[in-house]
């Protein structure tokens, strides 16, 4: 009996001992598990397209108003109407027949002043010789010479009266001044057309190719290209955010800002040749200006709340910290941040349902991936500061 009670007390010992280590093990679980499993991107300042974006106007880089130059019946319009024509197209036709009878008229009133003239210079001529005679005085002679002269200024008026009846006459004939899309006939065949405001406008006609972009940057978002804007190329993005064209150039800067909107007006221009884009039509416009240092959180990390825009940090004890942050325009998937974060913070980029402030993460650095090409953005509106 004695020699087996110390092997009882033994066999109990070990079993105590074990099931410490059980509960321990029991108890540690729960706490491992509490720790909401996330991935980070730890911060870092690196090389990023300097690009700002905007909503523009599609405008013609050319746009006129068609109007009659003459007083007539409007006969014929030689058109379709929302089509292309060149330069030099025959549009309208207004009567002629009152202008062929005035350049008839003035070419009959100059041949007139010619053979006035002729008359004029062969009676200078016949005085001329009997002067020195003494067989007509002086004075008859200058007459005649006055005469010519006369005449001859009759000739200059007549030939001026003729081009004006020939260009009344030519204004008859309404051409496009310039190549481009034609508008809708706003005067119909028989109808009454003059040279006042009113009555004279035919038609309007604009050039789509090239088209202009009109739009406006805030003036910090233009203080940010301002040094480089004459270089910049311009972009338009499809509602999706995908590339449409990336051949645009800026051709117009304003040199004020706007007091009402506190913005700066830019243009840019396109090609269009296949007239994708109308005047009047909104457009996504993306700007390229060169590199910026800057440091990009994912589009997914970044929340919205009633006064500014947050990202979840991953505070020295582990615990999940809500960070207020300034952004500036989306690059890619990313945005670019401007003010809030520190190089080497770990930003939360995944799993943010389970995430709220003081939450215990396990956090994961996510695989360093390269800056996407500004075209690819999704959101193209300049975010907001």
């Amino acid at each position: 009996m004695r020699d087996t009670f110390p092997g009882i007390f033994l066999v109990l010992l070990l079993s105590c001992v074990a099931g410490c280590e059980r509960d321990g093990a029991k108890a540690a679980t729960p706490a491992a598990s509490n720790a909401v499993q996330v991935t980070v991107k730890r911060m870092a300042f690196e090389k990023v397209p300097l690009s700002v974006d905007a909503v523009g106007r599609a405008e013609g880089s050319r746009e006129v108003e068609i109007r009659a130059r003459v007083t007539g019946i409007l006969e014929k319009r030689l058109y379709e109407e929302g089509t292309t024509v060149p330069a030099g197209a025959l549009l309208f036709q207004i009567d002629p027949a009152p202008y062929e009878l005035e350049v008839q008229q003035a070419r009959a009133t100059l041949q007139q002043e010619k053979a006035r003239t002729e008359l004029a210079q062969a009676e200078a001529n016949r005085l001329a010789p009997l002067v020195k005679d003494r067989a007509v005085s002086q004075r008859e002679s200058d007459t005649a010479q006055s005469n010519v002269r006369t005449t001859a200024a009759g000739i200059a008026v007549a030939e001026a009266r003729l081009k004006e009846a020939e260009l009344n006459l030519s204004y008859t004939r309404v051409t496009a001044p310039i190549g481009g899309v034609t508008g809708r006939a706003l005067k119909s065949e028989g109808s009454l057309v003059s040279t006042t405001a009113d009555a004279s406008l035919l038609t309007t006609m604009t050039r789509v190719d090239p088209v202009w972009v009109r739009f406006s940057l805030a003036e910090p978002d233009f203080d940010r290209i301002r040094s480089t804007h004459r270089q910049a190329a311009v972009q338009l993005l499809a509602g999706d955010g995908t590339l449409v064209s990336d051949k645009g150039r800026l051709n117009f800067a304003a040199s004020t800002i706007d007091n009402r909107t506190g913005a700066v007006e830019l243009r840019a221009e396109f090609p269009n040749p296949d007239l994708r884009w109308l005047p009047g039509q909104f457009v996504k416009v993306r700007v390229l200006a060169g590199e910026q240092t800057a440091m990009l959180v994912p589009q997914a990390a970044i929340q919205q709340n009633e006064q500014s825009r947050i990202v979840m940090t991953v505070a020295a004890d582990g615990k999940a910290a809500p960070r207020a942050v300034q952004t500036g325009s989306w690059i890619g998937s990313n945005m670019v941040i401007t003010g809030g974060l520190k190089e080497g913070e770990q930003v939360i980029v995944d799993n943010l349902v389970k995430v709220r402030p003081g939450t215990a993460v396990q956090p994961t650095v996510a695989a360093v991936e390269p800056a996407a090409a500004p075209a690819s953005a999704a959101p193209t509106t300049t975010a907001k500061r």
